[in-house]
């Protein structure tokens, strides 16, 4: 592919921001359902980008979300989908891990082609946030997190590269103030832009954030996973001032729902047509998605 190469792909994402405004962004964990998020179009809507979730690729391994997975096997998994697409993509960082590893692998991304990593501002042993608090959620101090992220922005050797703190606040029961604090410290510090996130099935915290956020910052990408308020359809949020919608884990829980119900189904019927009939594609569509690379 001719528009993969790093040093055309990794400012691909700022670019957008400057040029679209409203980045529709989907899960991607391996390089089938980066073909998918890279080739889907209905009408004249698309996904703009890809979202590289650690609680994704650690389930497709069989771990747990807490950072087992390292930081070289996530790079294997961004370099596979990086090899077989060409849209931008946004890493999970998870909390960044120590600062003085997070200033290298910053660069490694940075020298892959990817656009940019989110990191949380919790510390730890990660748990996962829509867990909320019925996990231990611990913030880190504000402006020990803020060190990381000047450090990781001074790391950087283009200006095409993105990093964007995501404020827990919400996530350990914290207050709108706190949140709004840490935004200020975090964009100070360097930050390119902020992800506020949340547990709750109900969105007001979220959208009075947003209110308070951009009066303050109206030029500052702000970020937002509505997995828990998936009620508001994304164009709502980009009305009242989302610069990025992630769609986290869908495919995954797809996935997952119809690898159960076939092998189950399979298991039942002591043969596979009725499973294949009712939830699987054929092999040569899979294939034509694939397809072979003419370059």
């Amino acid at each position: 592919m001719k528009n993969n190469m790093p040093e055309s792909r990794r400012g691909k994402l700022k670019k957008l921001l400057e040029t679209k405004k409203h980045i529709r962004v989907m899960e991607a964990s391996n390089g089938l359902s980066g073909l998918i998020v890279e080739n889907l179009k209905v009408d004249d809507l698309e996904y703009d980008a890809m979202w590289l979730s650690s609680l994704c690729d650690s389930t497709f391994k069989g771990k747990p979300d807490n950072e087992v997975v390292d930081f070289s096997s996530r790079v294997k998994t961004i370099d596979e989908i990086l090899e077989v697409t060409t849209k931008p993509i946004i890493v999970d960082g998870d909390t960044g891990g120590l600062v003085e590893h997070f200033v290298y692998n910053v660069r490694t991304l940075e020298r892959m082609g990817v656009s940019a990593v989110i990191i949380e501002d919790k510390t730890g042993l990660k748990q996962n946030s829509l867990l909320g608090q019925d996990a231990v959620q611990i913030l880190e101090d504000k402006n020990v997190f803020a060190e990381k992220i000047r450090r990781g922005k001074s790391a950087l050797k283009t200006d095409d590269f993105l990093i964007i703190a995501r404020i827990e606040s919400f996530i350990a029961g914290e207050t709108m103030e706190d949140a709004l604090d840490r935004a200020r410290t975090y964009i100070k510090a360097g930050a390119s832009g902020i992800m506020i996130h949340s547990y709750k099935n109900d969105a007001s915290e979220i959208l009075e954030f947003m209110e308070k956020f951009k009066k303050e910052y109206p030029d500052i990408p702000l970020v937002l996973v509505p997995t828990t308020y998936n009620y508001l359809k994304d164009t709502e949020l980009f009305e009242k001032g989302a610069n990025i919608v992630i769609y986290a884990n869908h495919l995954l829980r797809s996935a997952y729902k119809y690898m159960m119900l076939t092998a189950k189904k399979i298991l039942v019927d002591k043969s596979s047509l009725e499973a294949s009939q009712e939830y699987c594609v054929p092999v040569k569509e899979i294939l034509t998605v694939i397809g072979e690379d003419d370059d």
